[in-house]
């Protein structure tokens, strides 16, 4: 009608500022996501190469490199306690036993001051604070080393793909070894990383690659290992070794990712079962703190708490069974 403003140029007027600033906004995410990836992937690929950074020599970089591994400067478990050195190695992390041992400390003290507001009692914070001390640690340790080694797991295939171009491309072993060191990230390029440092220092490819495999625990790794063994005492190509190596590799990672198809739903059902407890209990004690610490001094209460944390933790135990599988 004449007369009247076009709403519709009016309403694109008014919808196109917004439209840029969301534009802008998703653009500065992007812009910052790419650059915080890339600094991680920096760091992540030069982990390694930092020690070689900061010493005049490979040798005196390679001895260092151990040593932060919890190995001595031969590159052999030094610690008393073997399953311990082992879960230390897998991890990948500095070894740094005061700065764990004083994290652990204040997890303990906190775990301790909890008990005593909640629960009440000395002795059993104590118990608590030390179970905490002594158990926190490992668990966080065994954590990170699974984390790791399926890490490596997944880019073991890939590594083992730019090892037979490079074979194929009529590089030396020891090469092909260092070539994966350089182009890939951590886990995997630090590990072949010491493994091609060994090679140059003198050591047989078979020897460097047995202990990469007792240094990452994992069983395509323990594979790869056998089948550079195999090649060296019936000889044959080690390209097709590899190459055969790799397809089961990614098959046995294919079967994995089933079984755990498989069984999410019983992994589910798990974490809801242990969780609800503990959410019906946080919330009573928001709506209504009196009801649990009203009765918390009572002997028979706390027999109570602990026969449910322990048919909790054997029921999670018995699914812990059903869903996890062996391959």
């Amino acid at each position: 009608m004449p007369g009247l403003p076009d709403l519709s140029n009016v309403s694109m007027v008014l919808v196109i500022p917004f439209v840029m600033a969301a534009g802008a906004f998703f653009l500065l995410i992007q812009a910052t996501l790419s650059l915080v990836t890339q600094a991680q992937t920096q760091r992540i690929v030069n982990q390694r190469l930092q020690f070689k950074d900061r010493f005049a020599s490979t040798n005196e970089a390679m001895v260092e490199l151990r040593k932060s591994r919890g190995l001595d400067a031969d590159g052999n478990f030094m610690m008393p306690v073997a399953w311990f050195n082992r879960l230390v190695v897998r991890t990948g992390l500095p070894y740094q036993p005061w700065k764990w041992a004083g994290m652990a400390l204040v997890g303990s003290v906190v775990v301790a001051g909890a008990y005593i507001h909640f629960v009440g009692g000395w002795v059993g914070a104590i118990g608590v604070s030390l179970a905490a001390f002594v158990a926190g640690p490992l668990f966080v340790l065994n954590h990170v080393a699974n984390k790791r080694m399926k890490q490596l797991a997944t880019q073991l295939p890939d590594a083992l793909q730019i090892v037979c171009r490079s074979l194929e491309a009529g590089h030396p072993v020891a090469t092909a070894v260092a070539l994966v060191a350089r182009e890939m990230p951590d886990p995997i390029g630090t590990e072949f990383g010491m493994a091609a440092d060994e090679v140059s220092y003198g050591f047989s490819l078979t020897n460097a690659v047995q202990r990469m495999a007792e240094r990452a625990g994992d069983p395509d790794v323990e594979l790869f290992g056998a089948t550079v063994r195999l090649q060296e005492k019936t000889g044959g190509n080690l390209c097709e070794l590899l190459k055969a190596n790799t397809t089961t590799i990614r098959e046995r990672q294919t079967m994995r990712l089933k079984v755990r198809a498989a069984s999410s739903e019983g992994r589910v059902s798990a974490m809801i079962l242990t969780a609800a407890p503990f959410m019906v209990m946080a919330a009573i004690y928001s709506i209504q703190p009196s009801f649990y610490l009203d009765v918390i001094d009572d002997p028979m209460i706390q027999y109570g708490f602990a026969g449910l944390f322990t048919w909790m933790f054997i029921g999670n135990m018995v699914m812990r069974k059903m869903i996890n599988f062996k391959m």
